[in-house]
């Protein structure tokens, strides 16, 4: 029987190198801040999962990876046991390693007549700014500022990502950026942090509003 609350939502993050000047869990506190922003009567927001594929950061310490088949089967038990109560499963998740794994599992999640879905909480379209860059260490610094070494902030490698994706996925991270950053932090701000942070929520509570799940994928349109 389906009780209150009638939408469960599960921050999923990641545990990986963002570095010198961000904690290895950005990706998870991005998310969970996401998925707290979503509170509401009728909505339930789980524990963090903070670990996730982050097998292209495997060469930095601090990477903590479970890769993709495990996190897609965790994903497909949590959505099983969650809709057992709760009407509706969201997936907010905050690190582009997981997408694999959120492809496999919540569309399996709809076919077995589960209402469950995904949607990403990133704001960033420049392709030459993709891990712990301008836009990610903005949001940081507006969110938690007290988290952030500004003073260890150094530019990574700036390259489209469409040009390094060949040698990322050959030798993950670490073979385009010995730092493992991904754009340029220097230039962040906590005004801009906040700038983004409203965008994020906007096109986040509108992907839920419309509850569109994709076919092929499950995310939220």
């Amino acid at each position: 029987m389906t009780i209150e609350p009638v939408l469960a939502v599960l921050p999923l993050g990641a545990t990986e190198q963002h570095g010198a000047h961000l904690p290895t869990q950005t990706d998870t506190l991005l998310a969970t801040a996401t998925a707290d922003a979503l509170a509401a009567a009728g909505v339930l927001v789980l524990p963090a999962l903070a670990y996730g594929a982050s097998g292209e950061h495997q060469s930095f310490p601090g990477t903590v990876s479970t890769g993709t088949d495990a996190l897609a089967q965790t994903l497909i038990e949590l959505g099983r046991s969650v809709s057992t109560w709760a009407a509706r499963f969201v997936v907010v998740n905050g690190h582009g390693g997981n997408l694999d794994a959120l492809r496999r599992a919540v569309p399996l999640l709809r076919h077995e007549g589960r209402d469950a879905a995904w949607l990403p909480c990133r704001t960033s379209v420049d392709p030459a700014d993709t891990h712990a860059g301008h836009a990610e260490t903005s949001l940081m610094l507006h969110l938690h500022p007290d988290l952030v070494r500004m003073d260890r902030a150094a530019p990574g490698c700036t390259r489209p990502l469409a040009e390094i994706l060949p040698s990322l996925r050959d030798g993950g991270v670490a073979a385009v950026s010995p730092s493992g950053v991904l754009g340029d932090p220097t230039t962040a701000t906590a005004s801009d942090g906040r700038r983004l942070w409203d965008e994020l929520l906007a096109d986040v509570r509108g992907r839920l509003a419309r509850w569109a799940p994709g076919d092929s994928d499950g995310m939220l349109r």
